[in-house]
């Protein structure tokens, strides 16, 4: 008898062994991290404590081809079940029908309740679908020169009159100038904040109607006319207009909270920051993203969804965002957050209310990516003015 209940047992822990074994499941996770200082290791191994049977496999794809590299294992059957993703793939990975719906998953989720107002709505798909968790964001603000600000007895502008008058009084050309314009590639953004927040729309007739025109006209102006913005915007990067700030060159430019802790190296508390001004009746920034979504060719959903939505909770997004330099999208996150110093903190916050994104088409990435900056470079020069600039950028926009 002793033998059979030995027998009987032993079979048991072997069938519970293997029933284990058949609900254990492994979730191939995608992200990427350029800062050598990765979290990573340490939130699988907290998420793994907390999920018996679940096993994170994370894998850190290079930048450079990490998007390449993610199209090529939907296509050829071999995807990760959950990765990190920007709001410019949605389209075609929705066209491809590469992402899981997370809707209703989202409004059973404890943490919904923990996220920052409008991060869920900006993340929404083209066909207002929610396929996108959010896991971190930035958005632009205007970083000004406090100590200029100070000198000239002037307060950070909260309108484009305030912003206008401002530049005018704080430009001492050649030395210094109110306002650092990023012309070159990438500073449609900049140019949005003083054009979209009045009216001007990328769709048909969205560019070129009476108010988008003159919003339009305002911008060349203070380059033209007003010259408060220095001779080398049309040209202007990045780095040059980061550079001009820090040296004084320009005193107010637009950028996100990426750029703060490089800035306050520099400038200490010479440089601070408030949310772009108010044009018109409208306000308007850009919002930029990384998200979290489930492919819907995993075989494991349900765990690759307790994976993603505990990457976007409380302290786990802090720590996740601590490798990144980009903000939590929690608001127990942000209450507390120490990466950056409050007041940039405070501008992103207060920006987030106004912030959008562009319409998610083609059209609009040849607008992004090369026709605004020509067309810039040209108005600002004088070789077309302002409506010829609207109407030969509206042309993107047609149907």
């Amino acid at each position: 008898m002793k033998f059979l209940k030995t027998m009987a047992l032993s079979v048991a822990l072997v069938a519970s062994a293997a029933l284990s074994q058949a609900k254990a499941e492994t979730v191939r996770f995608w992200y990427h991290f350029d800062n050598p200082a990765n979290p990573m290791a340490d939130l699988v191994k907290k998420f793994e404590a907390a999920n018996p049977g679940i096993t994170i496999q994370a894998e850190n794809v290079p930048w450079n081809s990490y998007y390449d590299n993610l199209y090529t294992s939907l296509v050829g059957g071999n995807a990760p079940d959950a990765a990190m993703v920007k709001l410019f793939a949605q389209p075609r990975l929705v066209e491809m029908g590469a992402l899981e719906p997370l809707g209703t998953m989202i409004d059973a989720w404890k943490g919904k309740a923990d996220l920052l107002d409008n991060v869920l709505e900006l993340n929404k798909g083209p066909d207002g679908t929610q396929y996108y968790l959010p896991v971190q964001y930035v958005v632009l603000y205007l970083y000004y020169r406090a100590d200029l600000f100070q000198a000239a007895g002037l307060q950070p502008p909260k309108t484009c009159e305030e912003f206008r008058n401002a530049a005018i009084k704080l430009t001492k050309a050649p030395d210094t100038y109110g306002f650092g314009l990023r012309g070159g590639k990438g500073g449609w953004d900049q140019w949005g904040a003083f054009v979209f927040s009045q009216g001007a729309e990328l769709k048909p007739d969205g560019l070129v109607k009476p108010e988008a025109i003159a919003a339009n006209q305002w911008v060349i102006d203070l380059f033209q006319k007003d010259k408060v913005i220095p001779p080398s915007a049309p040209n202007d990067g990045f780095q040059e207009i980061i550079a001009a700030f820090k040296s004084g060159k320009t005193a107010m430019t637009i950028h996100h909270i990426g750029s703060s802790k490089d800035l306050v190296a520099a400038l200490g508390d010479k440089v601070s920051a408030v949310p772009v001004p108010k044009c018109g009746n409208g306000q308007w920034t850009s919002y930029g993203d990384e998200s979290l979504a489930i492919f819907s060719n995993s075989s494991v959903k349900d765990a690759a969804w307790k994976w993603i939505s505990f990457l976007a909770e409380g302290e786990n997004n802090v720590a996740f965002n601590g490798a990144t330099g980009q903000m939590t999208v929690t608001k127990s996150g942000s209450a507390n957050w120490k990466l950056h110093e409050r007041r940039f903190v405070d501008a992103t916050i207060q920006s987030l209310p106004f912030a959008k994104v562009l319409p998610q088409t083609s059209a609009v990435s040849e607008f992004v990516n090369s026709a605004w900056q020509t067309n810039m470079q040209q108005a600002l020069t004088g070789q077309i003015d302002s409506q010829q600039m609207m109407e030969q950028l509206q042309t993107l926009f047609t149907q």
